[in-house]
C-alpha cells in the first residue's frame, strides 16, 4: 500500500512539474515618459523610459538614477538593472545641456522573477 501511495505522489510530481524552458514572448507596447526627476548640487537629473512595464517602471527608474549617481552609466551602452520583480536589459542614452541632464532608458528584455521572458519588438 505505501509502495502505491508514494508511486501515486511522484507520477503526479512528474505529471504537474513545469521543467520546460522559460517561455519567451514579444512585446510592442510599453509606457514611455519620466518617470523620476532629482536636482542634486550639480543640477537637475530627469530619468526617463521608453517600452517599460508599467508594474515595475519607478523601481527600474530610481535604480537607474542610483547607477547615475554612482558613475555605472555610460552613453549608448547597454545596460542590465536587477529588480525586484524583474531584471531589465537595456540601452542607455545620457544627454547633458548646461546645469540638466537627460537619462533615457530603453528597454529591450525583461526577465521576469518567474522565469518569463518579454522582449521588445518595434511594431511596423
Amino acid at each position: 500500500m505505501k509502495k502505491t501511495i508514494f508511486s501515486l505522489l511522484i507520477m503526479t510530481c512528474f505529471a504537474f512539474s513545469d521543467n520546460e524552458e522559460p517561455k519567451v514572448t514579444t512585446y510592442s507596447y510599453g509606457h514611455n515618459g519620466m518617470e523620476y526627476v532629482a536636482k542634486n548640487k550639480n543640477g537637475t537629473v530627469i530619468i526617463s523610459t521608453f517600452n517599460s512595464k508599467m508594474t515595475i517602471r519607478q523601481e527600474i527608474a530610481t535604480k537607474i538614477y542610483r547607477m547615475y549617481l554612482d558613475q555605472k552609466l555610460q552613453s549608448d551602452q547597454k545596460v542590465t538593472v536587477f529588480g525586484d520583480e524583474a531584471d531589465v536589459t537595456g540601452r542607455c542614452v545620457i544627454r547633458k545641456k548646461d546645469n540638466l541632464t537627460a537619462v533615457d532608458f530603453y528597454y529591450e528584455t525583461v526577465s521576469w522573477c518567474s522565469g518569463k521572458k518579454e522582449i521588445y519588438k518595434k511594431n511596423i
